[in-house]
């Protein structure tokens, strides 16, 4: 049985797309989400603080458009993943694209991608 270090090893030698695909059988088999599970209220009826101004954003891929060459050049460029891996984001859409970037960052990818033809929300 392979340690997880070696585990963690292996998942580097991947692509983002291969990544995806265990992540996705991984939530299937056993019944589970890898998105993050919003915090309970706290015990003893204390107010809960402020929500705090969300600091990393996620560009999801919506819809590919009518130009879809297009928004295949947009990921590319932004993601460095390959033409094969990049049509692959993008007919899998809704999908993220990048994930945890600066409001700023995402803002500009959603631009460009929305130039290119394709429909995108920040999460």
């Amino acid at each position: 049985m392979a340690t997880t270090q070696d585990w963690i090893e292996e998942l580097k030698s991947i692509t983002v797309l291969e990544l995806a695909e265990r992540i996705k059988a991984l939530e299937e088999e056993f019944g589970v989400s890898a998105t993050a599970v919003a915090a309970a209220a706290p015990a003893g009826g204390e107010a809960a603080p402020a929500a705090e101004e969300q600091t990393a954003f996620d560009v999801i891929l919506e819809a590919a458009g009518d130009k879809k060459i297009g928004v295949i050049k947009v990921v590319r460029a932004a993601t460095g993943l390959g033409l094969k891996e990049a049509k692959a984001v993008v007919d899998e859409a809704p999908g993220a694209v990048k994930e945890g970037l600066d409001k700023d960052e995402a803002e500009k990818l959603k631009a460009e991608l929305e130039e290119a033809g394709a429909t995108v929300t920040l999460k």
